[in-house]
């Protein structure tokens, strides 16, 4: 076999693989693994240059903002490899995806390679024979004004991260994180939250009938009372937040007894149609898919979440079953339009397909259309059919949904034809009479259905009751004037409903609405702050904790202008223009973080901003006095308030009584109740079940002292409750410290999983407070075997040998030769004998080593026997593929260990910060 002379460095493993498959043997494909180099902790950083200018960000930001970079730890090999393979090539083809973060890719491996011979960057936006085939009679230079607007994106995330995060370090909780993108997407989930604590529900009714026309045979329908007396009622959407009338005039609310007065006036009289109107209906197919149209389509109908969709099709790319999936555009190539105007043609027939194609683009003005909207791969596209034995699960489904939104887009127009009737009666007896009562009925009736046929998109709040089977409603044939008769004349009361929470699909288009951050970066955010704990999901929805209140109170209160969404906005735009080449990167940050604007800059003031406030450095320095207790502090009302401390939120009351020097009554707020839902009369009742000194059992019988049962933060339990004890008044607060702290321990056991508060007994509590029990000696070592209760179940000790016990019962009932046998046994690491693995995934490329899926302490993990990765919470053991599981234990090496690591560092070797280049081949 002829020795490549041509090298081609991809980011994916899969991706090498499927390009490889396209090229001849003159080609060499290698694949990076994502990116090979970035900005260090600071911690880590050669020792002498901790204390320079690079030792607070790793970025140089008194010259030039210059960066320093190194190469992953994981990497080392990897980029030695890709060496070797240069020394045997003439060319260099770097064919990273065609974006920001792809370029900068290829960026940094030119300069960790330093190519002696010609370089090309190859750009595609789909993995077919077809387009690498082009890509490689195309290539063209470096973008460097990409590059500078990647690079400058990452050290701006940087120096926002490294400069507010500490903050929140010293005034929230250690661990925390702040984020240009992340700390918005929090603000928005937490601001929604906000305006459901503050939701004033409103209470109205209504009256609804069902009609027939007259001796017609028509079918029944259903109609609302809409007018009275000349008033419109109200319904929910007449009320605002606060529960009142939005407009006080020409609008009566229907009380019960109203409504009910209604219905019987209105019991056996005679209704005639008022006014009957139809209109012509048309529906438009949605747009094809971008990134954030792909993300929340696949939250609404497929119920995955942000991540996962990106993953789903990411494989779905690198596989060739798609275009590139990082895209703003919603336009199709002129092949791509064809091909899906031919297919609608052959499935649904030639009158599904209108007579010149659709043409689509984008409304955010921001957009980076670099790419064609997300479609099936190819010139013409494989239907769901063809590629159902290839694909399962998740990438089947996913698809399926690109390929019918794709065909829908250049299908025909639902139509059909929308009706409106008003109906009404006079009111002849009870204390409404003479008043007119009328009643109003709507309905769609789709006669073609056009793209419907295919494809109907959804939406964040109920499914479209527009066109489709579902949703068509068909109104009788009537004319005005018409005689008809009501029955089933009922009242209902309702109640308005706060603001709906964010889902990740909502999320999602909040963000882009308000041109907040990427699209392609949003999956990453979402998971971000749910990592982060600020956010939790509830179903589908987002929950914001306490935590996250906690950090938005700080960030609006001293960084407000770094959390603004217009200025967040402001600075996505900025960036855009970095990348076209209309801003030069070093200003730009120099206006950010030091307030400086160089005469070339421009201001942010174009857009309506104050920027006034100086660069975020000054904004840092001159921070002041920060009240951490105000800061984690949310009220509730009446004197009572949720505090965010250490070990979770709890609940004070200021207005109780308590003596000089004691503290207010507290009490632990439960993981599973929503901000929303802790209401004063939640938040009482938390205190009153807070302040219960639990359920006596009974006494110990040896010491006498009484047994309780109580609820926990951390669970129920019972324990021993000891004295008060008696000291000297005249000790100094010191020594009374010392004295309790040398006073025994109230004895305490958690309950068994088998136990509740309310079924357990005295005998049952005198065993869990026997617990640790001592089972034995053992013979050879002398050691005391003891049976124990712990955190992650129960187990034998014997000095610093753990062994697992296979039930809760067994701590009472194991014998010591029962036990001896257990540690005979080899040990196994974790908790049990080593199980099977769950599933078996080839090779890893870069360790040579078998992957395999196991069960562990904290669930499934993907392992090669060097790097073990947990699975994310949307990836399962069956639905995990192969590249996903190298891509994982990729993204494990490169994150390093977590702990540090000193003997690296004292041998890092110092390296010059990176050179800019401008061109792309040396």
């Amino acid at each position: 076999m002829p020795h490549a002379r041509k090298l081609v460095i991809v980011e994916s493993p899969t991706k090498a693989r499927k390009i490889q498959s396209y090229l001849g043997d003159d080609f060499e494909v290698e694949a990076s693994v994502g990116h090979i180099r970035d900005l260090p902790q600071p911690s880590e950083l050669p020792a002498d240059m901790k204390k320079g200018p690079y030792g607070k960000f790793a970025v140089d930001v008194e010259n030039g903002f210059e960066p320093y970079y190194e190469v992953y730890a994981d990497k080392k090999k990897k980029v030695s490899e890709l060496k070797r393979a240069l020394k045997n090539a003439d060319e260099l083809y770097l064919a990273t995806d065609e974006d920001r973060e792809g370029e900068a890719i290829a960026w940094h491996l030119i300069q960790e390679l330093k190519p002696k011979v010609p370089v090309k960057r190859m750009v595609f936006h789909e993995i077919t024979r077809e387009a690498i085939l082009r890509a490689l009679e195309n290539t063209r230079e470096l973008d460097q004004d990409l590059v500078d607007a990647q690079e400058t994106r990452r050290i701006l995330d940087r120096l926002y991260g490294y400069e507010v995060s500490p903050v929140l370090w010293r005034k929230v909780r250690q661990g925390l994180s702040a984020g240009r993108v992340q700390s918005v997407a929090t603000r928005l989930v937490v601001e929604r939250e906000r305006e459901r604590m503050a939701f004033v529900p409103a209470a109205y009714w209504d009256v609804t009938g069902t009609f027939t026309v007259s001796d017609d045979g028509e079918p029944a329908f259903s109609a609302r009372l809409t007018q009275l007396g000349g008033d419109r009622v109200a319904s929910g959407r007449d009320f605002d937040d606060r529960g009142r009338l939005k407009v006080r005039t020409g609008v009566t609310q229907l009380e019960e007894s109203t409504a009910r007065a209604v219905v019987a006036g209105l019991d056996g009289e005679a209704f005639r149609v008022r006014s009957l109107e139809t209109k012509p209906y048309t529906r438009r197919p949605a747009a094809p898919f971008t990134t954030s149209t792909l993300q929340q389509e696949a939250g609404r109908k497929l119920r995955m979440s942000a991540r996962q969709a990106m993953r789903t099709a990411q494989g779905l790319y690198e596989n060739g079953y798609i275009t590139y999936m990082r895209t703003d555009s919603p336009s199709l190539s002129s092949e791509a339009t064809d091909a899906a105007r031919r297919q609608a043609a052959e499935l649904y027939g030639p009158e599904y397909v209108p007579g010149a194609p659709r043409l689509y683009q984008s409304k955010n003005k921001g957009a980076q259309e670099a790419h064609e909207a997300i479609r099936p791969a190819g010139d013409s596209f494989r239907t769901p059919a063809q590629v159902a034995g290839e694909l399962s699960g998740d990438q089947f489904r996913l698809y399926e949904l690109i390929w019918k939104r794709t065909v829908a887009s250049q299908m025909a127009d639902a139509k059909g034809s929308t009706a409106s009737v008003r109906l009404g009666a006079t009111i002849t007896s009870g204390e409404l009479t003479g008043t007119e009562a009328g009643f109003s009925a709507s309905g769609t009736v789709i006669t073609f259905r056009g793209f419907l046929a295919a494809y109907e998109e959804g939406t964040d709040e109920t499914e479209s009751a527009e066109g489709g089977k579902a949703g068509e409603a068909r109104l009788p044939r009537m004319s005005e004037g018409d005689p008809l008769s009501a029955s089933d004349l009922s009242a209902e009361g309702h109640s308005t409903n706060p603001p709906a929470r964010f889902t990740e699909a909502s999320l999602v288009k909040a963000l882009e609405e308000r041109g907040i951050g990427r699209p392609s970066t949003y999956a990453a955010t979402i998971s971000t702050i749910q990592d982060r704990g600020y956010v939790v999901s509830r179903g589908q929805a987002l929950v914001p904790t306490w935590l996250a209140f906690a950090v938005i109170n700080l960030l609006e209160l001293h960084f407000d202008r770094l959390i603004d969404y217009d200025f967040t906005a402001a600075m996505e735009a900025d960036l855009d223009e970095i990348a076209a080449g209309q801003r030069e990167r070093v200003a730009w940050l120099q206006e950010f973080y030091f307030g400086e604007r160089p005469g070339n800059v421009g201001t942010s003031d174009d857009r309506g901003l104050d920027n006034t406030g100086g660069g975020l450095k000054a904004l840092v320095d001159n921070l002041g006095d920060i009240d951490a207790a105000a800061i984690n502090s949310v009220p509730i009302g009446e004197g009572i308030r949720v505090r965010v401390g250490r070990y979770g939120p709890y609940v004070e009351d200021l207005a109780a009584e308590i003596e000089e020097g004691g503290t207010p009554p507290r009490a632990s707020v439960p993981d599973d109740v929503a901000p929303d839902e802790l209401t004063v009369e939640k938040a009482r009742e938390l205190l009153a079940a807070g302040a219960d000194d639990g359920r006596v059992l009974g006494h110990h019988p040896e010491s006498g002292h009484p047994i309780v049962a109580k609820a926990g933060r951390y669970g129920p339990y019972v324990t021993e409750v000891l004295p008060e004890p008696e000291l000297d008044p005249g000790l100094s607060a010191a020594a009374k410290k010392r004295a309790l702290a040398a006073l025994p321990k109230p004895r305490t056991g958690s309950l068994l999983k088998s136990q509740t508060l309310e079924s357990i007994t005295l005998e049952d509590a005198l065993q869990l407070l026997s617990l640790p029990r001592v089972v034995g000696t053992d013979p050879e070592s002398g050691a005391e075997i003891t049976a124990q209760n712990g955190r992650y179940g129960p187990y034998l000790k014997k000095g610093t040998d753990s062994r697992t016990l296979p039930s809760e019962e067994a701590m009472f009932t194991i014998t010591l030769e029962e036990a001896l046998a257990i540690y005979a046994q080899p040990k196994q690491r974790g908790r049990a004998a080593a199980a099977p693995p769950l599933r078996e995934l080839g090779d890893d490329p870069t360790s040579g080593k078998p992957i395999t899926v196991k069960e562990g302490r904290f669930g499934a993990y993907v392992t090669d026997g060097e790097t073990n990765r947990t699975l994310p919470r949307d990836v399962t053991p069956e639905s995990i593929t192969a590249e996903r599981a190298i891509e994982l234990l990729a993204e494990k090496r490169a994150a390093g260990p977590a702990k540090k690591r000193p003997a690296s560092r004292s041998t890092a070797t110092k390296k010059a910060p990176a050179k800019r280049k401008t061109s792309s081949s040396k």
